[in-house]
């Protein structure tokens, strides 16, 4: 039991020293997102954490609709200087223009991006570009896995 409190202290410590280092305004935002109620959101929910997030939204909603109801309103309350970390890619977004516009729109805004198993997107021409194309390799991963089951 002490190692989950202890845990739980360490995390609202790397909270704490996230928002002195980034000023007191800036929040990390996490988003957690399963397509189907039978999915489980706990390890995701678990890295996020892990990643220091203060808030954490969820949803059991597939990723093909941008219309996530808890999506808008995480992308709502982010603001300048805010980051908004996800797991995967896939669940940011599902196709690469989906994820290039909310990428884009979040940027304009002052909004840093963090995906955990790609590390921070930069707003630079690399990290575009490096966005652009790990979130192609992303669509062309689901594409064929739908395909691969409607055979």
């Amino acid at each position: 039991m002490q190692c989950g409190k202890t845990r739980l202290v360490r995390l609202s410590y790397l909270a704490i020293i996230n928002k002195v280092r980034n000023g007191a305004k800036n929040v990390i935002f996490g988003y957690a997102r399963v397509s189907t109620w039978g999915q489980d959101l706990e390890s995701q929910i678990v890295a996020l954490k892990k990643a220091g997030c203060e808030k954490i939204y969820t949803e059991k909603f597939t990723g093909t609709k941008i219309d996530r109801k808890e999506f808008q309103v995480l992308l709502k309350e982010l603001s300048e200087g805010d980051t908004l970390v996800v797991t995967k890619l896939d669940r940011f977004a599902q196709s690469t223009v989906q994820g290039l516009e909310t990428v884009q729109n979040l940027f304009k805004r002052g909004i840093k991006v963090h995906i955990l198993n790609m590390g921070i997107i930069e707003n630079t021409p690399t990290g575009r570009l490096t966005f652009t194309i790990f979130s192609a390799f992303a669509e062309f991963e689901r594409d064929m896995i739908v395909e691969r089951t409607q055979k």
